[in-house]
């Protein structure tokens, strides 16, 4: 059911290859919220008076509901998860659809391809989606639709009304309380068919979660993972990166990682069953997040067939739609990318693991309390607004 009410979108190759909510995250969280039922009302009674038989949005009605739900659309969008809080995307708004830019700005250095920031713009592609969903009208999206643009990502226009099922509104209403985890698990199994469910979640999206099993694979997974962090605890320019983007707990920055969001302790340190975590505090203090707890109740690797720019966001909204899927039944994950930040170490996981794919992102599942979500820049900051000579065909 839900793979035809939220159809993963198509692009090139496809054949080839899902600190706290505050100020106006918020607020345009629950005002979108609040007005959908009025124009869910509003609209039913359209669809009831019509003489036609069609149920695609006119150019009209589409370009109202961007202009009058933009700022919530884009809102849901900016909450997927993007490698250190960086948040490397903008939107464009037009009178027929959203476009998805990367803003290589907020790149990180150690990402020389952009992998990582790929993924996170196909965080924020799937979370655009779902928000457009809960208007009642199934997403159009063009992938990569224009060559000679290397920072558009995605054009989403309107499509045919549908209808949210169950769980694509139990996804929405976990999209404020879903963030990485990075503190104590609680040590409880997790819902019975969710890790299956999960695993669905990817192969909509082209991608797919491999689980990695108690015993000889998560050892040498866990073992690549300590050595990788290792090299990157005594890099300095992995050392610089992270003192770009972590927050000491009085900043008011809207981007980064936030004191209340990591732990302090050396990254080569394995606890039972963990994989050993990024050190974002770097001996300095600033980590107010409690370390230790159960450990997780599951380890896996989303893979995606290709390796290029499409696989790239695919494997991004592979891991939205698998997270915030997790977060409806208070699951949440810690992601590892550190140890796929090196080309040699990434094949090695692959090689180790037996993988039937190209690694994108390491993580583990668990049932915690949930902590507070880390903060996103208003949507007024990420959006512009499009010129006459840019606007979709």
């Amino acid at each position: 059911m839900f793979a035809r009410s939220l159809a993963p979108c198509r692009g090139p190759d496809y054949a080839q290859s899902s600190g706290q909510l505050v100020g106006e995250d918020l607020r345009h969280l629950l005002t979108g919220l609040k007005t959908l039922s009025a124009a869910r009302d509003a609209r039913d009674h359209a669809v009831m008076s019509r003489s036609d038989d069609s149920l695609t949005a006119s150019a009209a009605e589409r370009a109202h509901l961007l202009d009058r739900h933009s700022q919530y659309l884009i809102a849901t969008a900016a909450r997927a998860p993007s490698v250190h809080n960086s948040q490397p995307w903008r939107f464009q708004i037009g009178p027929r659809a959203i476009e998805l830019w990367s803003d290589p700005q907020r790149k990180l250095r150690h990402d020389a391809i952009g992998r990582e920031m790929l993924i996170s713009c196909g965080a924020a592609l799937f979370g655009l989606r779902l928000a457009v969903r809960s208007l009642g009208y199934q997403p159009v999206v063009d992938l990569l639709p224009d060559r000679s643009q290397l920072r558009l990502m995605a054009r989403v226009s309107i499509g045919a009304e549908a209808p949210m099922n169950r769980l694509e509104r139990r996804m929405l209403a976990a999209v404020p309380h879903r963030h990485t985890h990075r503190g104590a698990f609680a040590g409880e199994p997790l819902p019975a068919g969710l890790l299956a469910g999960l695993q669905n979640d990817a192969l909509l999206e082209g991608a797919t979660l491999a689980l990695v099993g108690e015993g000889l694979g998560y050892a040498r997974l866990a073992r690549i993972a300590a050595a990788a962090a290792r090299r990157g605890d005594l890099d300095p320019r992995a050392r610089a990166e992270i003192r770009r983007w972590t927050r000491s707990a009085v900043s008011t920055a809207r981007d980064g990682i936030p004191a209340a969001a990591f732990v302090a302790g050396p990254p080569g340190q394995l606890e039972h069953g963990r994989l050993p975590q990024r050190d974002f505090d770097l001996r300095r203090g600033l980590a107010r997040l409690p370390a230790g707890g159960s450990p997780p109740a599951a380890t896996a690797v989303l893979l995606t067939v290709g390796d290029r720019r499409a696989d790239w966001l695919r494997a991004g909204q592979a891991l939205q739609r698998l997270l915030l899927h997790a977060a409806a039944e208070w699951v949440f994950a810690s992601l590892y990318s550190q140890p796929l930040e090196n080309a040699v170490t990434r094949a090695l996981i692959r090689h180790q693991l037996a993988l039937p794919g190209n690694p994108q992102m390491l993580m583990q599942f668990g049932a915690a309390a949930s902590a507070a979500s880390t903060a996103r820049r208003p949507p007024g900051e990420v959006t512009d607004v499009a010129k006459p000579a840019d606007l979709a065909d």
